[in-house]
């Protein structure tokens, strides 16, 4: 069956893969709840006939705001069958941030208009307290939505490839969230490019080696949702899915989960690998079989080749092939894949070029692959014009994953889309047709694979000093060693009490650790007026880092 959009999809993985389906572990990681795909359809159509009873139409966007769980995959794919927009959210974690939380929520709600957010009780609660009313007007508990009566069971509508099927968040974590738009088509080729690419690398059909996949992602990062979810109800794949915290709590679990299907594919940032090469004993894993591994896809931050070196130094007596790394590049406006490793020779690096990004503790950086199937990616200047093999530049690329733009934002989408190519604000350069990537062109910080906003971390450190005006802070990224991108912050300070410095550098990681969840590297303060700013009073964060780096800032002690 020829699958022109994602509700035909979910229509031939219940015909064609009857047997198989989704597992949904607990937050323990231990037990499953699993559902065939003939249930998955059976369940979405009676339960799109609640979502209309709830006054959802089509082209409604209707927001997800809750942790891995059924409801969350039930009302994505039931939101999908309806022919409404589903948008994932990232849920309220801590409570002491609260209030960071509800402002962006509140803006994603009223700058697109969501007709519905689903999300647990305590987000109302804060948002009624908070004065979040737009927030608290949508909210929607699943609950209260299994309390709707339905009608009968309700069909999709017709739809054309080329229709937007879903919105997907961009900045996972902080700052202005534009709304990527992701056509039927775009979601239904990525994860068939990617399927391609895993082939190649095996040498055979990825059908004949894989059973299943296993992820931790969360659903609102596009690796969890597309190499994940959409990855597997595509190709008919098993899909074995544990929560986020799981992971990060017990990062053997993962290991685990891995070793009980024939062969399996796996998606993690590079932050992951490292976890557990710092955590893990291979001597405690008894019973872990990692040859099952048949592809290890690593990306969405920075690849470290010491990091996958040393892990796969540490797991090969657990069966673990450092050949089964597959490295691979690629954004929300690529649908998610735009370059994967196709010769599954594990990791290789280029030394890094003259001119290249050094603040990311880099000395040779990894290939991420060749284009997907049907895809172009080229090097290009400021000015557009296509630069040689070797040289370094933005990334551009073009293709049938391609987004269709933001979401009612013309503006944003005429700076990302120029003259058919996407600007990626990534830089790299090709080498024998392959990518690397060496830095980016724009400020935004990549921390454990979550797009972090500077200025939210400025604001922090100024709220905590009582600046803003002529007093600042400035927030960027470097890297040494294995453990990827860390945050520094360097705040403009009054040089008159210096004793007061240490609580002050208390108060501002408290804030930023309480509110985002981000252990800062370094918190240097200066004198006011020593952060380097336009004549405008920008504040110009890529000068202040290459100082940072060449140990030019005069810190106050």
């Amino acid at each position: 069956m020829t699958c022109g959009t994602l509700h035909e999809v979910l229509l031939r993985a219940a015909s064609a893969h009857a047997s198989r389906g989704f597992s949904v572990y607990d937050g323990r990681g231990r037990n499953i709840d699993r559902r065939t795909y003939p249930q998955i359809l059976e369940h979405v159509r009676a339960t799109a006939a609640r979502l209309a009873a709830a006054g959802i139409e089509r082209g409604d966007r209707v927001l997800i705001c809750l942790p891995t769980s059924w409801n969350w995959l039930d009302l994505w794919l039931v939101a999908l069958w309806r022919g409404a927009l589903p948008v994932a959210l990232a849920p309220m974690g801590n409570m002491a941030a609260s209030e960071s939380y509800l402002q962006k929520a509140e803006g994603v709600v009223e700058r697109l208009g969501a007709k519905r957010l689903f999300a647990e009780t305590a987000l109302r609660e804060e948002a009624l307290k908070r004065g979040a009313r737009a927030t608290a007007a949508a909210l929607m508990t699943p609950d209260e939505f299994a309390a709707v009566k339905p009608g009968g069971p309700i069909e999709p509508p017709q739809a054309g490839s080329t229709e937007t099927a879903f919105l997907q968040l961009t900045s996972g974590s902080t700052g202005l969230q534009r709304a990527v738009m992701i056509s039927h088509r775009a979601a239904i080729h990525n994860p068939l490019a990617i399927d391609e690419a895993v082939r190649a690398s095996l040498g055979r059909p990825a059908r004949d080696a894989i059973e299943g996949v296993v992820s931790w992602l969360p659903l609102y990062h596009d690796m969890g949702l597309v190499g994940g979810m959409l990855f597997s109800l595509l190709h008919g794949y098993e899909f074995n899915l544990m929560r986020p915290e799981t992971f990060l709590g017990r990062p053997r679990l993962w290991l685990e989960a891995l070793s009980k299907r024939r062969g399996v594919l796996s998606a993690a940032p590079n932050f992951a690998y490292q976890a557990c090469v710092e955590r893990l004993d291979p001597a405690d894993l008894e019973g872990v079989d990692l040859s099952n591994w048949k592809g290890a896809m690593t990306g969405a931050e920075m690849i470290r080749p010491e990091t996958c070196a040393a892990f796969s130094e540490k797991f090969a007596r657990r069966g673990f092939d450092g050949k089964a790394f597959r490295p691979c590049y690629g954004l929300a406006e690529g649908t998610l894949a735009v370059t994967v490793d196709l010769k599954g020779q594990g990791i290789r690096t280029q030394p890094l070029p003259k001119g290249a990004d050094a603040g990311l503790g880099l000395n040779r950086t990894v290939s991420t692959g060749a284009p997907i199937l049907d895809t172009e990616v080229r090097i290009a200047a400021p000015d557009g014009s296509i630069l040689p093999e070797g040289a370094i530049g933005q990334v551009r690329i073009k293709g049938p994953s391609v987004f269709s733009g933001y979401y009612q934002d013309p503006q944003a989408t005429a700076e990302a889309l120029q003259n058919g190519w996407l600007c990626t604000g990534d830089l790299g350069f090709l080498k024998d047709e392959e990518l690397y990537i060496t830095g980016r062109t724009k400020d935004l910080l990549i921390v454990h694979g979550h797009n972090l906003m500077p200025h939210e971390l400025e604001w922090f450190a100024e709220s905590a000093t009582g600046g803003g005006g002529t007093s600042r802070a400035a927030a960027f990224s470097v890297a040494t060693g294995a453990e990827g991108e860390q945050a520094i912050l360097v705040v403009e300070v009054e040089a008159r009490n210096p004793g007061g410095l240490p609580a002050l550098e208390h108060e501002i990681r408290s804030r930023i650790g309480r509110t985002l969840g981000l252990p800062l590297a370094e918190v240097v303060f200066v004198r006011r007026g020593a952060i380097p700013k336009t004549t405008s009073g920008k504040v110009q964060r890529a000068e202040l880092r290459q100082r940072y780096l060449e140990g030019k800032i005069e810190r106050l002690a």
